[in-house]
């Protein structure tokens, strides 16, 4: 519905005279559009919920590759004035639309102290010029009788053709409206996280500690599972302290993600992050306390010099990560736990 009629009051309404600025919408301004479309537009607004759920969506859809095209008038004190939200849709190529793109105009309001000084006639001006920048040839809108006049000046043509129906499918057990956040948790993939830290000596040989809690991947970096609230690196410099007494030296910067499906025992897939803690001397290697319960010794070796002291799939991740540190460039791994 398109709306931007003024009563004989909205005179009395009107706001001080200044240049506004007209503009291509952002996904920023997606909650400010739909609470105009509330306000203005609806003849009953829409509640918190709704309004949170729609701005979402709309946001999403206004990104670069989304199907939503929007201009706003920006008032003086920054706030939108005005605004014109229109979608891209497909048809069947024809010789009125060869590309097969048609836009929809889907809203227009304006404030009421912005009203009767055509910010909407530029609002929708600019969005048709956006749309037909893409090619698209065929514009509809579905606009009151007291705006049509607004519309017809700009080129659209009355069609009585359009006829409009609404199916509902509602279960007794579900409240309408969008839903809940809980519920929607539940329908997404779980995952736990892990972080830790790839320590060598001065002569580029890695760090590793040996492993009382699994035969299968007994050699690991320093680090363990985040706990809730951490971030991965806060996750890596917890475990490295904790594992070795000793502080990542840095720079920390990250070396790799592995990335492990669910299998075996364990139903959530697992997320891991390797950060670069630095170049211990051999002072500090020999400082390295280990908790007992979970590590036994600590080697320093040549990289080739592992290849026989652990699985495949662990070689080749350190392989990655001491490549991602030669060269500077992160490594993307998909690893898996096996039987451990």
């Amino acid at each position: 519905m398109i709306r931007d009629i003024a009563s004989p009051a909205d005179s009395n309404l009107r706001a001080a005279e200044a240049p506004l600025v007209v503009r291509a919408a952002t996904p920023a301004d997606a909650e400010a559009i739909m609470r105009m479309r509330s306000e203005l537009i609806l003849t009953e607004p829409l509640d918190e919920a709704w309004t949170a759920a729609g701005s979402v969506g709309l946001a999403r859809r206004l990104e670069p590759g989304g199907d939503a095209r929007a201009v706003i008038v920006v008032s003086p004190d920054g706030r939108p004035a005005s605004c014109a939200l229109g979608f891209v849709h497909r048809l069947l190529p024809a010789p009125a639309c060869p590309k097969g793109l048609a836009g929809r105009v889907h809203l227009v309001a304006t404030l009421p102290a912005f009203r009767r000084r055509g910010h909407a006639r530029r609002a929708v001006s600019a969005l048709l010029h956006q749309l037909a920048s893409e090619a698209v040839t065929l514009f509809e809108l579905n606009a009151g009788e007291e705006a049509s006049h607004l519309y017809e000046q700009l080129g659209f043509a009355p069609a009585s053709s359009m006829m409009r129906m609404t199916r509902l499918i509602a279960r007794e057990d579900q409240a309408p409206g969008p839903p809940p956040a809980p519920h929607y948790a539940e329908t997404v993939p779980k995952f736990t996280g892990y972080a830790c830290v790839l320590l060598t000596d001065q002569g580029g040989r890695p760090v590793q500690l040996h492993a009382t809690y699994s035969s299968s991947h007994p050699w690991q970096f320093p680090g363990g599972t985040m706990d809730h609230g951490e971030q991965p690196l806060q996750t890596a410099q917890r475990e490295c302290y904790e594992e070795t007494g000793l502080v990542g030296k840095g720079p920390l910067r990250l070396l790799a993600s592995v990335f492990t499906p669910p299998g075996g025992p364990w139903p959530y897939a697992t997320a891991g992050w390797i950060f670069d803690g630095g170049c211990l001397t051999p002072e500090e290697i020999r400082s390295i306390t280990l908790d007992a319960e979970e590590h036994d010794d600590v080697r320093v070796l040549a990289v080739e010099d592992w290849k026989g002291l652990m699985p495949a799939q662990d070689f080749a991740r350190l392989e990655a990560v001491m490549a991602a540190r030669a060269t500077g460039i992160a490594q993307q791994i998909t690893w898996g736990w096996g039987d451990a």
